[in-house]
Order: structure tokens, then sequence, then C-alpha cells
């Protein structure tokens, strides 16, 4: 007949010495902090080339704003040489600025996009 322990083996993991006078083990739960990923802003850039209604069509099209709000940025573009089209998690933001920079040079147009930081 084989021999078996008195006390069952501690679980993997389980740090040594937390056992109870009656064999039982303690595990203290470590709550882990996670943080919100980063934000990043999609910006255009003013040049004196691109015209503005192509500025109002990406900001349609690829930002979903509507024909108004969409007018405001392009101004704001123009006046203060950039404007926030949105704000977006670092994948997303790269892929529209991506897809912006493909859309301005199939049609000619110098437009810059760009992320940072929000």
């Amino acid at each position: 007949m084989p021999d078996f322990p008195s006390q069952p083996p501690m679980p993997p993991g389980l740090p040594p010495g937390r056992e109870d006078a009656d064999g039982t083990a303690t595990v203290e739960r470590l709550t882990q902090k996670t943080e919100p990923p980063r934000l990043y802003q999609v910006l255009l850039l003013n040049d004196d080339f691109t015209p503005m209604e192509f500025v109002v069509m990406v900001l349609q099209e690829y930002f979903r704003h509507d024909l108004d709000t969409a007018t405001q940025i392009m101004l704001k573009i123009h006046h203060d040489g950039r404007g926030v089209c949105g704000v977006f998690s670092k994948d997303v933001a790269a892929t529209k600025v991506e897809l912006v920079l493909a859309a301005a040079r199939r049609a000619g147009h110098p437009l810059q996009c760009i992320m940072e930081a929000a």
C-alpha cells in the first residue's frame, strides 16, 4: 500500500508558509490596476493647394462628420493651420491617417494628416 502525505500538496503558484493550523491554504487576491489605452487625436494640416471642398469631403467620409461640423473644422484648419478631426485609440488613429493620406495622394492633393497623443 503506497504512503500518502498527511496534507495535500500546495497548489502551484502559492507562496510557501501560507497554511492555517488545520492545513487549509489561504490565497490573497491581488488586484491589478489596468489603465485605459492612450488616445490619439488625428489632425489635418492646412496647405495652400488642397481645395476646401476636398477637406470637407474627407471629414465627412473618413471621420463621419455632418456637413456643418465638417465645414466648421475645415475653417478652423484654414484659419489656425491645423484642426482636430477626431480622437481615437492608437491603431484606429494610425489607420485613419493612412486612409486620408492615400485619398489625398489619389486626388493629387498635398493634404497632410498626422496623429498626436491627446
